[in-house]
Protein backbone atom coordinates (compact mmCIF):
# COMPACT_ATOMS: atom_id res chain seq x y z
CA UNK A 1 0.00 0.00 0.00
CA UNK A 2 1.33 3.44 -0.96
CA UNK A 3 1.83 5.86 1.92
CA UNK A 4 0.07 9.19 1.28
CA UNK A 5 2.27 12.25 1.72
CA UNK A 6 0.95 14.53 4.44
CA UNK A 7 0.04 18.13 3.75
CA UNK A 8 2.00 20.98 5.30
CA UNK A 9 -0.92 21.84 7.62
CA UNK A 10 -1.10 18.24 8.89
CA UNK A 11 2.62 18.22 9.63
CA UNK A 12 2.35 21.54 11.47
CA UNK A 13 -0.55 20.24 13.58
CA UNK A 14 1.49 17.19 14.59
CA UNK A 15 4.43 19.42 15.41
CA UNK A 16 2.27 21.70 17.56
CA UNK A 17 1.02 18.71 19.59
CA UNK A 18 4.58 17.54 20.22
CA UNK A 19 5.73 21.04 21.21
CA UNK A 20 2.83 21.34 23.68
CA UNK A 21 3.71 17.93 25.15
CA UNK A 22 7.36 18.92 25.54
CA UNK A 23 6.48 22.31 27.04
CA UNK A 24 4.18 20.57 29.51
CA UNK A 25 7.24 18.85 31.01
CA UNK A 26 5.40 15.76 32.27
CA UNK A 27 7.21 13.23 30.04
CA UNK A 28 10.25 11.26 31.19
CA UNK A 29 13.63 11.76 29.53
CA UNK A 30 13.37 8.87 27.04
CA UNK A 31 9.89 9.94 25.93
CA UNK A 32 11.04 13.55 25.60
CA UNK A 33 14.00 12.52 23.45
CA UNK A 34 11.72 10.43 21.21
CA UNK A 35 9.26 13.32 20.84
CA UNK A 36 12.08 15.76 20.12
CA UNK A 37 13.44 13.45 17.40
CA UNK A 38 9.99 13.16 15.83
CA UNK A 39 9.61 16.95 15.99
CA UNK A 40 12.91 17.43 14.15
CA UNK A 41 11.74 15.07 11.39
CA UNK A 42 8.51 17.07 11.08
CA UNK A 43 10.45 20.34 10.96
CA UNK A 44 12.58 19.00 8.09
CA UNK A 45 9.49 17.85 6.18
CA UNK A 46 7.84 21.26 6.69
CA UNK A 47 11.00 23.05 5.59
CA UNK A 48 11.26 20.89 2.46
CA UNK A 49 7.64 21.64 1.58
CA UNK A 50 8.18 25.38 2.08
CA UNK A 51 11.31 25.33 -0.09
CA UNK A 52 9.44 23.47 -2.85
CA UNK A 53 6.56 25.94 -2.64
CA UNK A 54 8.98 28.89 -2.84
CA UNK A 55 10.64 27.41 -5.92
CA UNK A 56 7.25 26.91 -7.59
CA UNK A 57 6.09 30.42 -6.80
CA UNK A 58 9.33 31.92 -8.09
CA UNK A 59 8.74 30.61 -11.61
CA UNK A 60 6.79 32.34 -14.34
CA UNK A 61 4.99 30.83 -17.28
CA UNK A 62 6.38 32.02 -20.60
CA UNK A 63 4.25 32.49 -23.71
CA UNK A 64 5.48 29.17 -25.14
CA UNK A 65 4.19 27.33 -22.04
CA UNK A 66 7.55 26.69 -20.41
CA UNK A 67 8.48 27.68 -16.88
CA UNK A 68 11.35 30.04 -16.20
CA UNK A 69 12.85 31.34 -12.96
CA UNK A 70 11.48 34.75 -12.11
CA UNK A 71 14.14 37.45 -12.13
CA UNK A 72 13.56 40.94 -10.78
CA UNK A 73 15.04 43.60 -13.00
CA UNK A 74 16.48 46.50 -11.06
Amino acid sequence: MEKKEKKFEELMSELEVIVRDLENGNADLEDSIQKYSEAMKLVKQCNDKLNNATESVNKILKEDGTLEDYKVEE
